[in-house]
């Protein structure tokens, strides 16, 4: 049974994650725990109960804001005319032996549980995620996010109105 727990350096072997995108495995092994650890970052990270120290996938989570010009019109209703409340997903990344597997949109789905949970505490109004590159923004589109008006690879979901 898969489930994600925030990374737990003594615990999750970051070493041994290849996801086929170097930039995405050299975060995970050089920079997610120090970013946790100086409060600029949190990584989650998939495991198996089989294998609980294993990584599957991960993601990082940050707090953001997205200017109000950048959401669609039809988002833009009733809110204030300053920046929107968000979380950013920075990076997600599955391992590459576990790819089409439907673990990147489980942990997408995990990232999205996580946001309405925080909405209630500290008020969020968007996720939003920085797509790598054309392919992975397809993936975050193919779960309903959408791009931003002001173009690039930056997608978001609104959270909805309380």
């Amino acid at each position: 049974m898969r489930r994600v727990e925030t990374l737990d350096p003594s615990r999750h072997d970051r070493t041994r994650f290849d996801c086929g995108t170097a930039s995405l495995d050299d975060y995970l092994k050089l920079h997610a725990a120090r970013h946790m650890h100086s409060g600029i970052s949190a990584t989650h990270v998939l495991v198996d109960q089989r294998a609980p120290g294993a990584i599957i996938g991960y993601y990082s989570a940050a707090a953001a804001q997205l200017l109000l010009t950048d959401l669609h019109e039809v988002d833009r209703r009733r809110l204030p005319r300053y920046p929107v409340p968000a979380m950013r997903i920075g990076r997600l990344a599955v391992q590459s032996s576990e790819q089409g597997r439907g673990h990147g949109g489980f942990l997408l789905a995990d990232a999205v549980s996580r946001a309405l949970a925080l909405r209630a505490e500290l008020g969020l109004r968007v996720l939003i995620v920085d797509a790598l590159d054309e392919k992975a923004a397809g993936f975050y589109r193919a779960f309903g996010l959408r791009d931003c008006t002001s173009g690039g690879r930056t997608l978001y979901v609104s959270l909805g109105a309380p």
